[in-house]
């Protein structure tokens, strides 16, 4: 399929918006860091009426597709009616996708629209690392699984760094780092996703900025009991006000807040980094063993692509695994190698390019491939 994909990245605060052609750069964008949420955004469709006329088509990113949609799919009413079941799975994210798909809708009427899944990429998952040990009622009354997410970023990033790396021989064994603000890792050989550290919410897994990652159930059924917190209190503390923000004090929880402040002597600060560090290292070699030994790391997202610090520091301890990067290569922040010459293990830092993944998907899928 020929012709510009005007593509839609709702966020659960933020809207980016871009139209593309055949290269990789766009053509035009547009982008609100502070999103209302709201179809009819005057700014919004000021850009739809605008640039994005010239559009042929329309991808969105839709983070759950839950256990109905493990690919790309045209959107029409029964898609729209699904994705709205599953709003409960991704309360901040589901409603934010389906307004970019009501603001699209209403300006560019009659260009198809297709939904791009973030959990998709992880539908491979083999049974071994997708299930969890739940009473087996449970599972088949409520299709409990591991989804996984950040898959639109993780499908590129595996893609981009096998071209850098002048192509990989197959069975490749490759650990994705998406490092933002959210945070996973994803086991990948031979483009599939073996395993992740996501599960059934973008909840489990490694510590992120205001997420808590992974925390004993007991834990949590210890807080729910006997009225020390309600549900809604739970639920708000770990994905707004756990993560780093939990550890370190500091309400954003961003990273580059709390370098800074363990810099200046923040103690809580400098424990955060090392809470988060730590994590990280840990479910990289979980990764590996999943995948029976690495072949190449990469790092992408916010984080990963800008901050070498933590990518240091991550590396630091994967020496036994054959990590080794360069501290000049490692002062890259774009599409680059970063590992040592002599290290086993191939380390790359990717721009994360969730766009062109997912033009790519659109453009393959409304042509029949």
């Amino acid at each position: 399929m020929t012709g510009y994909i005007l593509v839609v990245n709702a966020g659960s605060s933020s809207l980016k918006v871009a139209l593309l052609g055949a290269g990789r750069q766009p053509v035009a964008t547009f982008a609100l860091a502070d999103w209302d949420g709201s179809a009819d955004h005057a700014e919004l469709t000021r850009f739809l009426a605008g640039p994005g006329r010239q559009a042929t088509a329309v991808a969105h990113r839709v983070v759950h597709g839950g256990n109905r949609f493990s690919g790309p799919v045209v959107i029409d009413d029964g898609v729209l009616a699904a994705l709205r079941e599953l709003t409960t799975l991704a309360p901040l994210h589901q409603p934010r996708a389906l307004a970019g798909i009501a603001a699209t809708s209403a300006a560019l009427p009659g260009r198809p629209a297709v939904a791009c899944f973030d959990t998709a990429f992880h539908a491979s998952l083999p049974p071994a690392a997708r299930l969890y040990a739940l009473p087996g009622s449970w599972t088949r009354q409520f299709g409990l699984r591991r989804f996984g997410f950040h898959g639109l970023s993780h499908a590129y990033a595996a893609g981009r760094a096998a071209e850098l790396a002048g192509g990989l021989p197959p069975g490749s064994r490759m650990v994705s780092c998406h490092l933002g603000a959210g945070a996973s890792l994803a086991a990948i050989t031979d483009g599939r996703s073996v395993d992740t550290t996501m599960g059934f919410t973008p909840l489990e897994g490694l510590v992120m900025a205001t997420r808590s990652g992974s925390v004993d159930p007991g834990l949590l059924t210890w807080l729910l009991t006997d009225g020390r917190l309600t549900v809604a209190e739970v639920a708000a503390g770990l994905e707004h006000s756990a993560g780093l923000a939990g550890l370190s004090g500091l309400p954003s929880g961003d990273v580059l807040d709390v370098q800074r402040a363990a810099a200046a002597g923040d103690q809580a600060a400098r424990l955060a980094l090392e809470v988060y560090v730590h994590r990280l290292r840990r479910e990289i070699a979980a990764m590996t063993a999943a995948l029976g030994g690495l072949d190449v790391l990469l790092f992408t997202g916010g984080i990963g692509e800008h901050n070498d610090a933590v990518r240091s520091a991550a590396a630091a301890g994967l020496g036994y695994l054959g990590v080794r990067l360069d501290p000049a290569r490692n002062r890259a922040s774009a599409d680059a190698e970063i590992s040592h010459p002599e290290a086993a293990v191939r380390s790359f830092v990717i721009t994360a390019r969730e766009d062109l993944e997912m033009a790519a998907q659109t453009r393959a899928l409304l042509a029949g491939g």
